[in-house]
């Protein structure tokens, strides 16, 4: 599959005034989104927590996380944030894809808006 991006505003949830809108490389391989820090510092979110990641190399490392706001297609979900390093490119994870109904048909590598958001998995034949 090709490289999607979508336009996203990140929206501090304790200050709904305070935002970041920036492109998102969309990361169906990523269960969480992910921020560089210095853009989730600038509209006050603070790190609530740490969590390990797995990284797609196989190594393992913690990261600050935080609960955001994140807009995009014209709907705003909620879900963790993780704080990337400065120079990081901003990732959206497929836990917001799938809170907001919205799959990635890799065939076209874009977004597409499914008619209703799952509460269970896919059935397998």
């Amino acid at each position: 599959m090709g490289v999607t991006h979508v336009s996203v505003i990140v929206r501090n949830p304790a200050a709904p005034d305070r935002v970041w809108d920036g492109e998102f490389l969309v990361d169906t391989g990523a269960v969480d989104s992910l921020v560089p820090r210095i853009r989730l510092e600038s509209i006050g979110i603070r790190p609530g927590g740490t969590r390990t990641y797995e990284l797609a190399d196989g190594t393992k490392r913690a990261f600050d996380i935080a609960v955001a706001q994140f807009e995009f297609m014209n709907e705003t979900v909620g879900g963790t944030v993780i704080f990337a390093d400065d120079d990081a490119e901003p990732l959206l994870g497929v836990t917001a894809l799938e809170s907001a109904g919205i799959e990635v048909d890799p065939r076209n590598e874009q977004l597409k808006r499914l008619s209703a958001v799952r509460l269970k998995p896919f059935a397998t034949a």
